[in-house]
């Protein structure tokens, strides 16, 4: 026998015996013509063939990130190793796992009162949008009288002479004004996207 019994490799490359007949079947190992294995040719190809992440399960550790940074646990904070892993499983894991963060992150922020709520946002906006409309379209009518007796007393103190302004004309005045600039900001529109 010129290389490796499957036996021997296993314990050679620390691998289960299960591990070492995945692999060949597979073709990650370079056998001799007997069938033996050739270990240093079969530990090259496999170290190229065999996904960095699966090779650190294979030695009894994780990649908890799953995103290859580095940051390890041992295999019982995950999936136990073993032939039936892959790396799809630890990145599902991985994702459910900040998914499941995130979404604690966010009910605690909604607690805090730093989140709301947007369909109520939006219903509180428009009705503060329709309030200051409505005090603005009813303002010249209840300031109409008081500025014009006001322009009136100055006027009348400025020329010496008596002055009548007429309320009516002051008021459509000022709602034509109010108006224009009420129709200018119906053009704002607020986002919370």
């Amino acid at each position: 026998m010129e290389g490796l019994s499957e036996r021997a490799y296993a314990e050679h490359a620390g691998l289960s015996r299960g591990a070492v007949q995945k692999a060949r079947k597979n073709g990650r190992l370079v056998l001799f013509a007997d069938g033996s294995i050739n270990a240093a040719a079969s530990d090259a190809r496999r170290g190229a063939m065999t996904d960095p992440d699966q090779q650190m399960r294979s030695r009894g550790r994780v990649d908890a990130g799953g995103d290859g940074t580095g940051i390890v646990g041992t295999s019982g904070a995950g999936a136990p190793p073993g032939p039936g892993d892959s790396t799809s499983y630890l990145k599902a894991r991985t994702a459910l796992t900040v998914y499941q963060a995130q979404e604690r992150q966010l009910a605690i922020q909604k607690k805090k009162g730093v989140l709301v709520d947007r369909a109520r946002a939006e219903t509180l906006v428009f009705r503060l949008a329709r309030q200051e409309r409505d005090t603005w379209v009813t303002w010249p009518t209840r300031v109409a009288a008081l500025m014009a007796a006001q322009l009136a007393a100055e006027m009348e103190a400025a020329t010496g002479s008596p002055v009548t302004l007429e309320t009516a004309i002051l008021q459509r005045v000022l709602e034509t004004h109010v108006r224009e600039q009420l129709d200018a900001l119906a053009d704002l529109r607020v986002s919370l996207a």
